[in-house]
């Protein structure tokens, strides 16, 4: 049986640039992997259909927290049979989606299953300045909603009381929380991968990614996926087929797929709103802050 790797990132950090990156490693052929059959991983974590098959139980008659006690044994029964193993013989690991934070249900059980269900995690970070742009413009929001939720710790996906989704709810803790959970835990090894990496160094970061996960592929293999998946590329094949995980609401999932972009379109109240919130992490993470807080000068 495959060994299974979660792809762990708070939303809008290059979970999905990643997995087009590790389909064109094993794709047939010149061509770039068509990004509306992306087969890299079995899906995302969250899926609520998958969870409703296997446990033969509709998970719109339970609640949030009688999902979590279940998801577990659901996460780990897929890593440890072929029920959770769709056919990829070209990826010799299993990789699994998700936005889940690293949490604790009401047994105090991993809900993601812990070393039952993953061998390890693949970490994606991006500097939150960036992530709020990209967040506001995903889920339609104001920059100011996305600063203020991505700082909320209690901030949910799929969690509304009146409405069901096609996904379980999934805990973010906030970007700082969301990180935090995934690095503290001592249940699996976690590798971690900056957005910003694969845009200045990305064959060295597929590499060391791949030997963590131990996917062994040649250079040049890595050279031509990362070519595959410019950000050009991706725009051209969205614009003229669409994507199907950019949502209704959204014109645009490839939009710049850059680091740095913050500089040119937060203002300087929203800039320091996401340094007092994050600095901890961002001092953690590398990622350099302008307005210190008076907090982070003392610390020093």
């Amino acid at each position: 049986m495959k060994k299974s790797f979660w792809l762990a990132s708070y939303p809008k950090s290059g979970n999905t640039w990643l997995r087009i990156l590790l389909a064109n490693l094993a794709r047939d052929g010149d061509a770039p992997v068509d990004i509306n059959a992306i087969d890299s991983s079995d899906g995302i974590a969250s899926a609520r259909r998958p969870f409703d098959n296997h446990l033969l139980i509709s998970s719109a008659l339970l609640s949030h927290d009688a999902v979590d006690l279940l998801r577990p044994a659901f996460h780990a029964h897929l890593s440890n049979t072929s029920a959770g193993h769709v056919s990829r013989k070209h990826i010799p690991v299993r990789f699994v989606k998700t936005h889940d934070g690293y949490t604790l249900n009401g047994r105090g059980e991993p809900v993601l299953g812990g070393v039952h269900a993953a061998a390890g995690a693949l970490l994606i970070v991006r500097d939150p300045r960036d992530v709020a742009i990209s967040f506001a413009h995903h889920f339609r929001r104001s920059i100011d909603e996305a600063i203020t939720e991505m700082g909320n710790g209690d901030h949910c996906f799929a969690a509304m009381p009146r409405s069901q989704s096609m996904q379980l709810r999934q805990r973010l803790l906030g970007w700082s929380g969301f990180a935090a959970s995934w690095l503290d835990q001592r249940d699996m090894p976690v590798h971690l991968i900056h957005y910003e990496a694969l845009h200045t160094a990305p064959h060295a970061t597929i590499a060391a990614a791949l030997a963590f996960v131990g996917w062994q592929v040649s250079a040049d293999t890595i050279d031509r996926a990362i070519d595959a998946a410019m950000i050009d590329k991706l725009q051209r094949q969205e614009a003229e087929h669409g994507f199907g995980e950019s949502g209704l609401r959204q014109r645009h999932f490839f939009r710049k797929g850059m680091a740095g972009g913050w500089r040119d379109d937060l203002n300087p109240a929203q800039l320091a709103k996401i340094e007092q919130d994050h600095w901890p992490m961002m001092q953690k993470l590398g990622y350099s802050i302008i307005n210190l807080p008076e907090a982070a000068e003392s610390a020093r």
